[in-house]
């Protein structure tokens, strides 16, 4: 791979180098670097290598970076060390394992002492890292609506002092992400929780799963969003269309994806194992697809019970 992105940088600055614009917005490129039938790209089609190959550099650092870790035996290898300079989340996810932490064991510690609303640690930005994979803000969501913008800022400002440690950002509010697209640094991974391309799940089921954004606009702004690194973690999975939400994950275009049904029994409306499974077989022929919790969904027995009666 590496030898590849050293050709096509080449060829790239041979052709702005040599390469001569007409009228119609074509670059005719040198003889030496065209086959029998092509004989220019246009401007646009230069632009989109140059993206590509920052992005294909971006990755292979990435990647070689989980083949260095020392937890990669591990589900959850790509993350070193949380970072909670920010705390508390303004969704009200009824599967929130955080919020449920922070109201009960935690309740009395000095980040939750005022409960799961958005807070600021000042102490925590004399925190140093040395390389490896950040979760920034695990007990939260940095991007939700009740985080000021300059608290955002100042966590943004604190990891540029760190180029070369990976720091993964996830929310349910993707939209913020424009806001400071042009503050963030390379080593910046920008995810969105996706867990279903269904609107209707999430505005139909008692109680209401969620207050974030509806997942189809989560997915047109990923979607939009010019990044080289983007993740989606479809975590707790909902049911879902298939093809639908393949071709969702297809055009937000992330380098890796987590997939995994809830954890902690909330009953949620889950897709049977036999779809997910065709779903991570799917996205894998595209991306890179970390498996979390795979297993039947809660109610595939009485589901399959019921058939059975049926039939009999």
């Amino acid at each position: 791979m590496n030898d590849i992105i050293t050709l096509m940088k080449r060829r790239l600055k041979e052709v702005k180098r040599s390469g001569k614009k007409n009228p119609t917005g074509r670059i005719y490129l040198p003889k030496e670097l065209v086959g029998t039938y092509v004989s220019y790209i246009t401007y646009q089609e230069l632009q989109q290598l140059e993206r590509d190959i920052r992005r294909y550099r971006t990755i292979m650092n990435f990647m070689r970076h989980l083949l260095d870790s020392k937890n990669h035996t591990k589900m959850f290898s790509v993350i070193s060390e949380t970072w909670n300079p920010i705390t508390g989340c303004t969704h009200y996810c009824i599967y929130c394992w955080a919020r449920r932490l922070a109201l009960t064991k935690l309740k009395n510690s000095k980040k939750y002492k005022d409960g799961f609303l958005p807070k600021l640690h000042p102490e925590e930005f004399k925190k140093k890292f040395k390389g490896g994979m950040v979760f920034v803000t695990d007990m939260g969501d940095l991007f939700s609506n009740g985080v000021p913008d300059e608290w955002i800022i100042r966590v943004i400002e604190h990891i540029k002092k760190f180029p070369n440690t990976y720091f993964l950002f996830l929310t349910k509010n993707p939209i913020r992400y424009l806001d400071f697209i042009d503050r963030f640094p390379p080593n910046a991974i920008l995810g969105a929780t996706i867990e279903t391309n269904r609107d209707e799940l999430y505005l139909n089921h008692s109680p209401r799963i969620s207050l974030a954004p509806l997942p189809s606009l989560r997915y047109k702004v990923m979607k939009e969003l010019k990044w080289d690194m983007k993740f989606v973690s479809i975590e707790p999975i909902l049911d879902f269309d298939l093809e639908e939400f393949v071709e969702w994950i297809r055009e937000i275009n992330p380098f890796l994806v987590y997939v995994g049904y809830d954890n902690y029994n909330w009953k949620l409306p889950e897709p049977p194992l036999s779809k997910t499974l065709k779903l991570i077989r799917k996205i894998s022929e595209f991306t890179l697809v970390v498996k979390k919790t795979i297993r039947p969904a809660w109610n595939e027995s009485i589901i399959n019970y019921k058939n059975k009666s049926s039939k009999s």
